[in-house]
């Protein structure tokens, strides 16, 4: 009896992976497809597979060591969020015309929304820029079968794919039936080949001459063509999806018995668009409606855009999730039918915030007293939350901390008033993108001060490993890098460790190192405290220090507006004499560094 089980959307991917022979598996963690490296892991161990998971420093690590993989003949992977691929995106380029040996699938997670990214960009636009296929899954089911299929395509035509599934198919879930595991047989085989893997220019043409000759064998390919998912409908309009919403399509015509009426067809591989299917769309139909997400990438490969609705023609909006409310709205038009309009009753909501005892906090409250006038520039990671107490001032990308700093310094260097420039950056983020630039920093003498939040782990996405926590994916023991080390060989004088949550010393270690940094140069430190919320789950609690709030509180509501940490409740009221703050004991984690934080000193430890 095949065994079933119930499997988040990142999780049939992994398992996807493992039934596969995938041999080499590689990720950065990002959401939504932070799990997917974790339950690779996790099935290897349960299976006790031959093969190597890896959580590589950043994204182009990853792709280049799951590369070299493939390139020796195995089946290798990598995975990574769709902002992710931006920084593979050099290895990208090139690897599809190198080609492969071994199957190669590259898993980039969109997120439309966004929900938990800085773009809701579209990974099939990377993938038609790189002239790579792209497989788009509408459920884990279907993500996990794709594997299959994406190896295939892989090792039949020489080329790296790209398996592209959204959010809502990353962390949904669904009863999957399990397949068994093959581990793989294969042995790694690198054959010397300079002219392919080492090609100079001049073959590279060579080599794009005989990718597009690819493109057009795979836009033929029988197994990934677009399936006709009502096959008795019959008509002269056409709906086209792909995607998760396909899924949603697919389940709104029927409601609306519009299943027998129209033809609907899912693309299961939006790029390339398989050539058959584009001469059988444009000359069977005169009104399509092409529904995808978030990129117009099937409707921009119809030749003939007179009959097409779409992203183009605005039918379909441009920004934003297709929610199943709008998919069904887009249809109604489409097909002429009465749409009734559902508006969810509003539910108060609060904006997020760092959680109750995050050291990330203690050190922002420090930076602020430190440097009180400065420019604060910050970086992606939990700390982004800074922003809710006014000490991020910038967020771009990874990395992009201590470079913007180092801009803003060579902004005001010539004014006579120069304001201090504070970047914080997170530990996992200083070593995935942060060394080059605090190098560039320390060779232009750039008078910047750094604050590295050192909390011992990747803490955003699920508490993945960083290098210096000595243990990988699997939970093996590894070496480990020491950033005090690692900072003073980039060539950093001043480096100094604190632990923030002692608020007024490492205030004071602030304060030096922006004295510091406006006479010599760039100035590092390290605030190191584990977060609390993987310590919780190691059982790691710290002590817990009983605080109340006395009498003295006037409820000026300082504590509420500058340190803003979720246990503490403000009482507002009409009669300024009864406004007030407590503390709520269910979220106090009993820190104690609010002692430190009312300028009035009403907060008190509690006496036992």
């Amino acid at each position: 009896m095949t065994e079933r089980r119930l499997l988040l959307g990142n999780e049939a991917i992994a398992r996807g992976l493992v039934e596969n022979g995938c041999a080499v598996a590689t990720s950065y963690p990002g959401t939504p497809a932070s799990e997917i490296l974790a339950a690779v892991a996790f099935f290897q161990k349960q299976n006790k597979i031959s093969m190597h998971t890896q959580w590589a420093v950043n994204e182009k690590i990853a792709f280049e060591i799951a590369y070299a993989g493939c390139q020796a003949g195995l089946r290798t992977a990598v995975a990574m969020k769709q902002v992710g691929l931006n920084v593979a995106s050099d290895p990208l380029m090139s690897a599809a015309y190198l080609g492969v040996k071994g199957g190669f699938v590259i898993i980039s997670a969109d997120d439309p929304g966004p929900h938990s990214s800085q773009t809701e960009q579209d990974s099939r636009m990377m993938a038609m820029m790189a002239k790579i296929p792209v497989l788009d899954p509408d459920s884990p089911q279907q993500a996990r079968e794709m594997i299959g299929l994406a190896y295939e395509i892989s090792e039949r035509y020489k080329t790296p794919v790209m398996l592209r599934p959204t959010t809502r198919v990353c962390h949904s879930r669904q009863d999957v039936a399990l397949n068994a595991i093959a581990e793989s047989n294969r042995e790694a085989n690198f054959e010397k080949n300079p002219a392919r893997w080492a090609a100079t220019p001049k073959f590279r043409l060579q080599l794009h001459k005989e990718l597009e000759e690819k493109l057009v064998a795979i836009a033929r390919y029988r197994q990934s063509a677009p399936l006709r998912l009502n096959p008795g409908a019959k008509g002269k309009k056409v709906i086209v999806s792909s995607g998760v919403v396909a899924a949603h399509t697919r389940e709104i015509m029927k409601e609306l018995r519009l299943w027998s009426k129209i033809p609907l067809y899912q693309v299961r591989q939006p790029f390339p668009l398989h050539s058959e299917f584009v001469t059988r769309l444009l000359k069977n139909y005169d009104d399509i409606l092409i529904i995808e997400e978030t990129t117009g990438v099937i409707e921009m490969q119809l030749a003939d855009r007179k009959h097409v609705k779409g992203k183009l023609s605005q039918t379909v909006p441009r920004v934003g999730e297709l929610s199943p409310e709008k998919v069904e709205e887009i249809i109604c038009r489409f097909a002429g039918v009465e749409f009734k309009a559902f508006e969810p009753p509003a539910v108060p909501g609060r904006r997020p915030t760092l959680c109750a005892g995050c050291p990330h906090r203690a050190s922002f409250f420090a930076i602020k007293k430190a440097a009180p006038r400065g420019i604060y520039t910050s970086d992606i990671g939990c700390y982004t939350l800074g922003l809710n107490l006014g000490a991020v001032d910038t967020v771009l990308c990874m990395g992009a901390a201590i470079s913007q700093a180092s801009g803003f310094y060579h902004a005001y260097k010539n004014q006579k008033k120069r304001p201090d420039v504070v970047a914080t950056i997170g530990d996992s983020t200083f070593f995935h993108a942060g060394v080059p630039a605090l190098i560039d920093a320390v060779v232009q003498k750039n008078k910047i001060v750094l604050v590295i939040l050192d909390n011992r782990t990747t803490a955003m996405t699920g508490s993945q490993p960083t290098p210096a926590s000595g243990i990988g994916a699997s939970g093996e023991p590894l070496d480990t890098v020491d950033i005090e080390t690692l900072v003073k060989g980039c060539g950093v004088k001043f480096v100094k460790l604190g632990n923030p949550y002692m608020v007024k010393e490492f205030t004071a270690l602030v304060k030096e190192a922006v004295v510091y940094s406006r006479q010599h140069g760039p100035a590092v430190v390290i605030s190191r405290y584990p977060c609390v919320i993987d310590m919780a789950r190691k059982g790691e609690m710290a002590e817990f220090i009983p605080v109340e709030v006395a009498d003295t509180c006037d409820g000026c509501g300082y504590c509420i507006k500058h340190f803003e940490c979720p246990a503490l409740i403000y009482h507002d009221s009409d009669n300024k004499d009864e406004r007030h703050v407590t503390i709520d004991p269910l979220l106090c984690i009993g820190c104690g560094v609010c002692l430190e934080v009312c300028p009035k000193g009403s907060f008190v430890v509690k006496d036992s």
